[in-house]
């Protein structure tokens, strides 16, 4: 799985502006984007796929750029009519912390929820119309360093960033966890 380290976040970054100073709309983050993403947001809490009275799985060490311990779920959703597959990650920190503190105390632990939906066709037919997000634990985008939020088509195009990691991923899903 290849990291996204610090380099590589500034390297999207000065793409996305390179981009949008060029005129070209950068491929996320935008009002759409952060609409839709609150409307998944409030299916996954009803869902109890997220927030308080959450479904719990069984914590598993992660890695970079997840976390360093993950809680995953696989799930069908329905946002705006549509329904697709979702697949939720919980992300658990800081380094070192270890799968039983994270189950004593889930909430103190969590760091990020990072979702995949799988949209409409021809949302991202490139990409099989998954719709990428990062939330902080309050349901709030999370940001790039550009202040760009973390929802939609996340770095599309660049050789980092959701897509790029994902694309390999085995049985051509774009899921590391089947």
């Amino acid at each position: 799985m290849k990291k996204l380290t610090f380099t590589g976040l500034a390297t999207i970054g000065l793409a996305l502006f390179i981009g949008t100073a060029s005129g070209q709309m950068a491929p996320f983050g935008n009002d759409e984007d952060k609409d839709y993403a609150s409307a998944l947001w409030k299916v996954l809490e009803t869902d109890r796929l997220i927030g308080k009275g959450a479904i719990n799985t069984v914590p598993y060490e992660g890695i970079e750029p997840h976390g360093f311990v993950l809680e995953t779920l696989i799930s069908k959703a329905t946002v705006n009519g549509h329904t697709g597959d979702v697949v939720v990650k919980r992300n658990y920190g800081p380094e070192g912390v270890e799968v039983d503190a994270v189950k004593a105390d889930r909430a103190k632990h969590l760091k990020a929820i990072t979702v995949m939906f799988r949209r409409e066709a021809g949302f991202d037919s490139d990409n099989q119309d998954w719709f990428w997000v990062k939330y902080l634990p309050d349901g709030t985008l999370d940001e790039n360093p550009k202040g760009m939020a973390l929802a939609g088509k996340i770095a599309k195009g660049s050789d980092t960033g959701c897509i790029a990691c994902h694309l390999g991923a085995d049985g051509d899903d774009y899921l590391f966890v089947n």
